[in-house]
């Protein structure tokens, strides 16, 4: 009898079909991440030619608010560890910067690992608007299109705030850092600035390992319910 016969309804039921389920399982979270691009690329686009007019009033806010450069560009930490610059509107006066250290006693995040101040003396009057607004984020659309960012990821953190947290928790932060960061995430819908450090990471690994294209779709739509309200954001 041949090894086929004797092994007869678990050669069809198993041999044959596993591979086949493992295969479709791997077709579809490719196709998954080729949405998520394709995401990516329609949405942004389109967010920079329908938000043209609110960016470019924000711009002129800003040049009458105070002195300094429209845009902020700081680096930050992409996809395994590459920097890459991120673009945003100016919230702060143009010294912000050098004006951290002095004010590290005063940080009001929780562990110490982020810098959080609800009254940051260093924020401009139309910075608060935009900060509370996150309309500030908006530039980094074109990061997206770049394909350094996602919409939808991780949070790119500081240089100071990612020393920080690698050494805080080095392996949760290096699994932060497998996947593209984000425009919006978890973290965002999930109380923003009023989430600790721990559960931020604790967030953005939950994201990592139950990624799905529905799960950005889902968050996209609650960014939007957030940003309307303006929760959580200082």
């Amino acid at each position: 009898m041949s090894t086929h016969k004797r092994l007869g309804i678990f050669s069809s039921a198993v041999w044959d079909k596993a591979p086949v389920l493992e295969v479709r399982e791997s077709w579809s979270y490719t196709a998954q991440l080729i949405g998520k691009r394709v995401i990516d690329f329609i949405g942004a686009g389109l967010g920079l030619l329908f938000l043209s007019p609110l960016m470019l009033g924000i711009a002129l806010l800003i040049r009458l608010d105070s002195q300094g450069p429209i845009f902020f560009c700081q680096p930050r930490l992409g996809r395994g560890g590459k920097p890459f610059i991120v673009w945003k509107f100016r919230t702060m006066e143009v010294n912000a910067e050098k004006r951290l250290q002095e004010l590290e006693q005063l940080n009001e995040s929780e562990g110490g690992v982020l810098f959080k101040m609800k009254e940051d003396p260093r924020v401009t009057r139309i910075g608060k608007f935009l900060r509370r607004t996150s309309l500030d984020e908006l530039p980094q659309l074109f990061n997206v299109l770049q394909g350094h960012m996602s919409l939808v990821g991780p949070r790119p953190l500081q240089l100071r705030d990612s020393d920080l947290a690698s050494k805080a928790n080095p392996d949760v932060f290096a699994k932060r850092l497998t996947v593209m960061p984000g425009v919006t995430g978890l973290w965002q819908v999930s109380g923003r600035s009023e989430v600790a450090f721990d559960h931020m990471l604790h967030l953005d690994i939950h994201y990592i390992e139950h990624w799905s294209l529905l799960l950005d779709l889902r968050i996209i739509w609650r960014t939007i319910q957030i940003v309307v309200t303006s929760k959580g954001a200082y």
